[in-house]
């Protein structure tokens, strides 16, 4: 007999298929000739047919920044730019990269159907990533993990936490910005003092007067200019993921960034970003903007501070377009889709989760009856 939540709740959980593009070039195996993958447990090229493990060739290269100014000038014509056949998802706006010869697929992110029409797209080039550090196995046990620790989700959620199907390899684009920040600033800082104040009371049943210390604020007007220096500040470039989902996904570790080969996209996805340069520092002054507030409270001084106007100047920009790991799984349940993600460097999972109805009426059913106990409890002890 189907129990209670079966009943009301008639989710299915349905994995969306992948969408996202796969590695650009293929790469023979030494030994067997076969496609090679690239191995998270073993950080090398593995033949998923013989075995064998081929090493990506090591390089000294650097991760180095980029000028913006410059980038933003000469974009078109000079960058380091690479071509992709790509289509835009109208559902929910990932840049879907198809490969040769390649005219449908379904997007990884919500699985609409996309069909031929590709555009031939001109990218800045990625200078460095992060490689896959978890495994896919590894990757479905935190996910499995996560699920089942989610209150008043419905209990099929948790029976079908081992579809691994839906679950994809995918490097992210990521930008990131260091610059440096000058705001002048206008203000108030307030200083606290102990005052006196005389009150009338009742004791014992007589007006009496008696006095207490109160603490007031003085305010008095603050100007200043404030110098923030900031590195790597990180913005995603692609929005077909939650903007908040991809940040809650932190930390990455970004000193441990190689230089970009395509060696290490074989066997997995690569989105290409659909926010461009300028307008991922937009998001990156974002970012900025509290550090910036907190260095202006610190100058403000006093006991409290209250910033009327700000206004920045941002120098030394520079950037970097790097690729970032993620497990993605994507599913449906009750015709509403829902995205998880899993931090290919640290097991890190967030994502949208459905609600119990069932379990969440019983448990407002459950307080309501304690504490109706409880009154009952206390009427009868008066």
């Amino acid at each position: 007999m189907p129990d209670a939540e079966s009943q009301t709740e008639r989710g299915e959980i349905e994995p969306v298929a992948s969408g996202l593009a796969a590695s650009p070039r293929t790469f023979p195996c030494k030994a067997c000739g076969a496609d090679l993958t690239f191995s998270p447990e073993d950080q090398s090229l593995k033949c998923s047919h013989c075995g064998a493990a081929n090493e990506i060739a090591f390089t000294l290269e650097a991760v180095e920044e980029q000028d913006y100014q410059q980038a933003l000038a000469t974009i078109e014509r000079t960058a380091l730019t690479v071509e992709r056949l790509e289509v835009r998802c109208e559902a929910c706006g990932a840049n879907v990269q198809f490969e040769d010869n390649v005219t449908s697929k379904v997007c990884c992110f919500c699985g609409t159907p996309l069909v031929a029409g590709a555009v031939s797209a001109k990218r800045l080039k990625p200078t460095g990533l992060l490689p896959f550090a978890l495994s896919k196995r590894d990757a479905v046990e935190k996910y499995r993990a996560w699920l089942a620790s989610l209150w008043f989700a419905p209990s099929k959620l948790a029976r079908e936490a081992s579809i691994d199907s839906a679950l994809v390899g995918a490097y992210m684009p990521f930008w990131t910005y260091d610059c440096v920040a000058t705001t002048a600033y206008t203000g108030m800082r307030g200083e606290d003092y102990w005052d006196t104040e005389t009150y009338t009371t009742t004791v014992n049943g007589k007006l009496t007067t008696q006095t207490r210390q109160v603490r007031k604020t003085r305010w008095y007007p603050a100007a200043g200019r404030v110098v923030d220096d900031f590195d790597d500040v990180l913005v995603p470039a692609s929005t077909s993921l939650p903007m908040e989902k991809q940040i809650e996904a932190e930390p990455w570790g970004l000193r441990d960034l190689v230089a970009y080969k395509d060696e290490y996209l074989a066997g997995f996805r690569c989105e290409s970003y659909s926010v461009d340069l300028a307008e991922g520092f937009n998001g990156a002054k974002v970012r900025m903007r509290p550090k910036i507030e907190e260095t202006i409270r610190s100058d403000i001084g006093g006991d409290h501070q209250r910033i009327q106007s700000m206004s920045s100047r941002y120098d030394e920009i520079r950037f970097k377009h790097i690729l970032l790991p993620l497990w993605v799984s994507t599913y449906r349940y009750n015709r509403k889709v829902f995205r998880v993600i899993v931090n290919a460097r640290t097991g890190e999972v967030v994502g949208d989760r459905p609600w119990s109805g069932w379990k969440i009426a019983g448990l407002v059913m459950t307080i309501l009856v304690i504490a109706g106990i409880v009154a009952l409890i206390i009427a009868a002890t008066r």
